[in-house]
């Protein structure tokens, strides 16, 4: 059972280095190709259907790229089209999540104190929430509010806004978070898997039967690919906010979300105007700011579980199975002793306001609770604890390997 668990980190391990990977190459063709298209100039010797063209200097050469608002008079023998990069990172995502808030959903999915859900009912809701946003979205975009972008985008805010308070009623702080972003990711995904592609494949298909193209076609697109631009950012900081306690470990983590939307929205302005007219709104800047200083004061409100209300918590069955396993008593004394300093509801280490990843390791549920992490981060590496803050000597990490496998043996 164990070398299954180092494998299955393993796996983990190497599906979010593809999705890291991924997405860093659909964010970067994504902001390049919306800074070359507000680049664009026009110039009196473009061909005939051209709307600008941009010469730019990179690696020793210089490229020279011209745009066709609605395509070329004729097919082209060489097309690269632009969309495995936003397939792959959502595929990864998608493999990710389940690996790690399906697979793991007792630990990192569900949050008993805020609704009793069985793991198969988190992982339903989990799953099936991803898509309320795209079909709300594409009915949006398909209906007369096309015509007003800004009522638009609000609408779509709103939505956000709804599933961020949502997903923290139900889920655990960094869940909700993430599943935040995977609710955005797919409608950016299927904005280009089923709007943006598909309405170039006709202008193609067009092209190929010597039929001219309906300009339509490509505003379609270009819309959908506007509102991922602005929609990235975003989603890159809910991605990485499980990293940080300040982000999810809060009541407010729904509000936190929500104005990070839109300093979002604020970046981008100012780079998208920088990039079409060489010069940004400072202004956009001045209220990034005092929008990130709001979610850090939101962030310093945190009421949390305390110690005495943790103790009263009645085990859940994943957490039953390893506190009634052999070696418990012996490894509950040698995580509180060198890991509690830090993983507690009031750390006593210096300069450690909020515990680690708003991971809580003082009473014998949450020491249960986090054992798989306790196994792989403080039994079978020296990750924890620093060596620098405490030092841990290899029998007391062999008295956690051996709680952890007994555990997993009667279980």
């Amino acid at each position: 059972m164990y070398d299954l668990a180092i494998m299955w980190d393993w796996i983990s391990f190497s599906v979010r280095w593809l999705h890291v990977i991924t997405a860093m190459a659909w964010i970067g063709a994504s902001f390049y190709f919306i800074a070359l298209d507000l680049m664009l100039k026009p110039a009196d010797d473009m061909p005939e259907g051209a709307s600008g063209e941009e010469w730019e200097v990179h690696g020793g050469g210089f490229y020279h790229t011209t745009k066709f608002m609605v395509a070329p008079a004729r097919m082209p023998e060489h097309l690269t089209w632009h969309k495995w990069q936003s397939y792959s990172t959502w595929l990864s995502g998608a493999a990710l999540m389940m690996i790690v808030y399906w697979v793991g959903g007792e630990l990192f999915l569900l949050d008993p104190s805020k609704v009793e859900l069985s793991l198969l009912q988190g992982i339903l809701i989990s799953g099936a929430s991803l898509t309320i946003g795209w079909l709300a979205y594409d009915a949006m975009c398909k209906s007369k509010l096309s015509e007003y972008p800004t009522l638009l985008m609000l609408l779509l805010f709103a939505i956000l806004v709804a599933m961020s308070w949502g997903y923290n009623q139900i889920f655990t702080g960094r869940a909700a978070l993430l599943h935040l972003g995977a609710f955005t990711a797919t409608i950016m995904t299927a904005n280009v898997f089923l709007q943006i592609m598909p309405n170039q494949r006709i202008v193609v298909a067009d092209l190929k039967a010597g039929r001219t193209p309906d300009a339509k076609y490509g505003k379609i697109a270009k819309v959908r690919s506007t509102h991922n631009n602005y929609l990235t950012l975003p989603v890159v900081f809910l991605m990485l906010s499980n990293h940080y306690p300040l982000a999810f470990g809060t009541q407010y983590a729904w509000i936190i979300a929500s104005l990070i939307f839109l300093t979002g929205v604020t970046i981008r302005h100012y780079f998208n105007t920088m990039h079409k007219t060489g010069k940004g709104p400072h202004w956009t800047w001045a209220i990034t700011v005092l929008l990130m200083i709001s979610i850090a004061w939101l962030s310093s409100m945190r009421t949390i579980e305390t110690i005495e209300e943790a103790e009263l918590r009645p085990l859940t069955s994943h957490e039953q199975i390893f506190v009634s396993a052999a070696g418990f008593d012996d490894a509950y004394d040698t995580v509180k002793g060198h890991c509690s300093m830090c993983h507690s509801r009031e750390p006593f280490w210096d300069g450690i306001r909020w515990a680690p990843k708003n991971v809580y390791l003082e009473t014998k549920g949450d020491v249960a609770r986090y054992a798989s992490e306790i196994y792989l981060q403080a039994g079978l590496s020296h990750a924890m604890p620093p060596p620098n803050a405490v030092q841990m000597d290899q029998k007391a990490r062999e008295v956690i390997v051996a709680w952890v496998r007994e555990a997993r043996k009667s279980n």
